[in-house]
């Protein structure tokens, strides 16, 4: 399971909101370069970004504090957060960037997601996030017709091959993740699920890489000093060992 740890962008800083809330914002680091350094230098291997601008308008307000990130570090960068053309895809590859998260768009373009995938492949991810048991897009403020299970078998049959799922009512509150909900996604599709929401805790990854999921996103819980990005790393990693130990015993 690869650890996400996050950063969050607004106005160039980054932030953190409670349960998608805009109005419940806290900024912890006003140069996010620093942050994705401090990643890395605890083992990290990628990072997932989100222009909380760019989610609620469209367009790329943050583009050139993303270029800082991507170019401070050796990090696989991905980022959401308001990719509704492919100007913008284009846009944050040309900046480093190694895949973009379509959200939105990927609810309100009938086609897009699947042209997405035929022009640029792996590198299209795609967001489901989670909010009352449907799909919310604008930066969670709008709820559309689409349930999680609808869309997730819709992204599948456009050619998805990663789906990053977050319960909107666990993200930043600190009170754990949605387990059974991931279980279901990995058992369900044929896609790399990444949880997101509420990871809070080691206990929270040790459990997450029991269901199966590709990868999880830490934010808040890092933030506030609850998770250690090198214990989750590490965590993560003796799971992986210890299930291929298994496998090897099985054979």
């Amino acid at each position: 399971m690869i650890i996400l740890p996050a950063i969050d962008l607004f106005e160039g800083a980054a932030v953190r909101l409670l349960r998608g809330d805009y109005n419940k914002m806290t900024v912890y680091e006003k140069q996010p370069e620093t942050v994705a350094q401090r990643f890395e230098a605890e083992g990290a291997t990628h990072i997932h970004i989100v222009d909380l601008e760019g989610a609620k308008t469209g367009g790329t307000p943050n583009l050139e504090t993303v270029k800082r990130i991507v170019n401070s570090t050796s990090l696989s960068a991905e980022i959401g957060g308001g990719i509704r053309n492919f100007s913008v895809i284009e846009q944050y590859l040309n900046a480093g960037v190694d895949r973009v998260i379509l959200g939105t768009a990927a609810v309100t373009e009938e086609g897009f997601v699947e042209t997405a995938v035929q022009n640029f492949g792996d590198k299209i991810v795609v967001g489901a996030d989670i909010k009352d048991g449907f799909v919310a897009i604008r930066g969670w403020t709008e709820n559309s017709k689409f349930t999680c299970g609808s869309f997730c078998e819709k992204m599948q049959n456009a050619g998805v091959k990663t789906l990053i799922c977050t319960d909107v009512s666990k993200d930043g509150a600190m009170q754990g993740t949605n387990l059974a909900l991931y279980k279901a996604l990995t058992e369900k599709y044929q896609m790399n699920i990444i949880a997101s929401g509420g990871v809070s805790s080691l206990e929270d990854i040790k459990n997450l890489t029991k269901t199966g999921v590709y990868g999880a996103i830490i934010g808040k819980a890092y933030y506030t000093g609850a998770v250690s990005i090198r214990e989750a790393v590490a965590l993560a990693a003796s799971a992986a060992n210890r299930g291929a130990d298994q496998k090897g015993g099985a054979l």
